[in-house]
């Protein structure tokens, strides 16, 4: 995974969006403590902020460097890099000990991961009724011009994704995820949530420069916002680069706790 956003880790950073506080209220409702949480594939740190404000203390891990190096400094959040293939032993000396994790956050990233060797870490490292939450965000809606042009850029980038992508296309609906319904839940999702940000065009085109599948394109000679392209973007924008849109993103939270 980490090898997709190392060219592109700025943009990552600059063009994602936030989760809103509503998705990580849900999720600290759900732990019976809130000492302890683990955000895997952290990235820059979108979720480990606000999980700081709800949490004890934080440690978020992610496979990229590059990722780490823009993700903010807090008091109680401390950042790792750890490695795809780190045994298990390692995860206990980089997160934290056996047993002693309330929750453990995956936001955006849960498709690149190997799920049965992350699933044995929650294990090992979740306290008795310990928490696994992990969510999706889909394709930006900015309206029915806008959205048509990006929806013809996407079926045509098809190519350049990586197959676990196609878990974020179906909503994380059919994944594997062998964890018990959580306090006050008969099902462990998807439930969903959704956030929003304001950008103007070249904001716009940053989220998408940001995709693995953008850098992939490039790298194999082909530039997914060509000339045409930007134009017809550009059209059904308004006219007005500069114009500051409203950019909702639907977000898809599976979320359970551990089997006693």
């Amino acid at each position: 995974m980490a090898n997709l956003f190392l060219k592109q880790a700025k943009h990552y950073a600059a063009a994602r969006p936030d989760y809103p506080a509503e998705l990580f209220q849900f999720i600290a409702s759900k732990t019976a403590r809130h000492d302890l949480a683990w955000d895997v594939g952290t990235g820059s740190g979108q979720a480990a902020v606000s999980l700081a404000k709800l949490y004890k203390k934080v440690v978020g891990t992610d496979t990229s460097a590059q990722q780490l190096a823009y993700a903010p400094a807090l008091p109680n959040v401390r950042y790792a890099h750890t490695p795809a293939d780190l045994p298990l032993d390692g995860i206990h000396a980089a997160v934290a000990p056996p047993g002693s994790v309330d929750v453990v956050t995956v936001a955006q990233a849960f498709h690149w991961l190997d799920l049965p060797r992350f699933y044995a870490q929650v294990r090992s490292l979740l306290r008795a009724h310990g928490v696994l939450a992990a969510w999706c965000y889909t394709e930006p809606r900015v309206g029915a011009a806008v959205d048509a042009v990006f929806w013809r850029l996407y079926d045509g980038s098809e190519p350049h994704w990586a197959p676990n992508r196609k878990m974020v296309d179906d909503e994380y609906r059919s994944a594997d995820f062998p964890f018990d319904p959580v306090d006050g839940e008969t099902h462990t999702g998807p439930f969903e949530f959704s956030t929003q940000r304001r950008m103007d065009l070249d904001d716009y085109f940053t989220y998408i420069k940001s995709w693995s599948a953008y850098q992939t394109a490039k790298d194999n000679g082909v530039e997914l916002l060509d000339a045409a392209t930007v134009q017809e973007f550009a059209d059904a924008w308004g006219g007005d680069r500069e114009e500051v849109k409203t950019v909702r993103y639907p977000i898809f939270l599976r979320i359970g706790k551990v089997r006693p």
